[in-house]
């Protein structure tokens, strides 16, 4: 199989980097989600990811009632380092040089954003992990993702997710869903979708860039979805 596309945005969740666990950081996933990433890079795909952080905390979801969610956000936004810094440690052990960019800034453990330093590192062959979504509360990593895919000028924001594509309804509790191979942004936003917040598909239409929605739980999905031979769904 070869790639069909040259430079991607891969959107992980932070639940993604807990396994069955929900919380914290499995390692062992974490060092093989690094190997399907790896993969592809050696496949000659130059690879950006944003990973999420609720494995640690959501902001809009674990707010209290006595906590400000501009608070609560900045704490999510520092669960999404913690991951970013695990993720790149793995793709160090597996050979693949990697930088951590953080829109939320922690300078003594990674890189403050910035896009000419991004871009000149992806284009210099590093894989970029972005964290600390935008750097402002109230949006979220869907959000951080696709702004980060069009400023890096990716090919495809792809969303890693449980299931295979996008469905009318969640699949787990409504065996009717209807399933997409293809959707309009339109149809997603009409529809109110919960594939992705609405300001991000807003965004990726406003900019033409297409996002696939996978499952990674399939044996080399990663790699598969970068060379179009998977079950998935495109938003265009």
């Amino acid at each position: 199989m070869t790639p069909v596309y040259k430079r991607i945005l891969l959107k992980l969740s932070g639940e993604g980097m807990a396994g069955d666990a929900k919380t914290g950081i499995d390692m062992a996933l974490t060092d093989k989600l690094a190997a399907d990433i790896a993969r592809v890079v050696r496949a000659g795909v130059e690879v950006c990811v944003v990973v999420g952080g609720g494995n640690f905390f959501r902001g809009a979801k674990n707010a209290a009632a006595t906590m400000d969610r501009s608070v609560a956000d900045q704490i999510g936004m520092m669960a999404t380092v913690m991951n970013a810094l695990a993720l790149r440690s793995a793709l160090q052990n597996q050979g693949i040089k990697a930088t951590v960019y953080s829109g939320f800034p922690v300078p003594k453990a990674c890189q403050s954003y910035q896009f000419e330093k991004a871009m000149n590192s992806l284009e210099n062959g590093e894989t970029l992990i972005f964290a600390g979504g935008t750097g402002s509360p109230y949006f979220t990593t869907d959000s951080g993702a696709t702004l980060r895919a069009v400023e890096m000028h990716c090919d495809v924001l792809m969303k890693a997710t449980q299931v295979d594509g996008v469905y009318s309804a969640d699949p787990r509790t409504n065996p009717s869903a209807e399933r997409y191979d293809e959707i309009s942004y339109a149809e997603v936003l009409d529809k109110r979708l919960q594939v992705m917040d609405l300001t991000a598909v807003a965004m990726a239409s406003d900019n033409k860039l297409p996002i696939m929605v996978f499952a990674l739980k399939e044996k080399d999905a990663l790699f598969k979805a970068v060379c179009g031979d998977i079950k998935r769904t495109i938003i265009k």
